[in-house]
């Protein structure tokens, strides 16, 4: 069973920063999964130019010049978006059984290790703060 699909909202997690011009830390919506090449086609990621020749339609219109499109990314390279704490989240698989007694397996986001815990968010007192 894939652990990414169609319609999933992802983030790139690997390659140049959006600083030096690439993708790392962008979230996008998954377009298409290419299963045979490991691939994810994702919306607003990877964005690649393309020559397109001129060429007519049967109306008459004229088509062709430079187009933008996103390109295939690795599967490896995203992570899916917990909805709760909006950041990237590793994912388990459950099986459930229903009342007519079918299975199926079901993916649930693990808890991350980047989840704020009550030590960071209690505020440390500085000297500052005691005089």
């Amino acid at each position: 069973m894939a652990k990414i699909k169609k319609g999933d909202l992802v983030q790139v997690i690997s390659g140049p920063s959006q600083a030096r011009g690439g993708d790392r830390g962008k979230q996008g919506r998954v377009i298409e999964v290419l299963v045979e090449k490991n691939r994810v086609i994702v919306e607003g990621v990877n964005f690649v130019t393309k020559h397109v020749r001129v060429g007519q339609t049967q109306r008459g219109t004229k088509t062709g010049g430079i187009e933008t499109h996103e390109a295939p990314i690795h599967i490896s390279n995203v992570a899916l978006v917990d909805p709760d704490t909006k950041q990237p989240a590793r994912v388990g698989f459950r099986v459930e059984t229903d009342e007519a007694g079918k299975t199926s397996r079901v993916r649930y986001f693990k808890p991350s290790r980047r989840a704020e815990t009550k030590k960071s968010t209690a505020k440390k007192s500085t000297k500052k703060d005691a005089e």
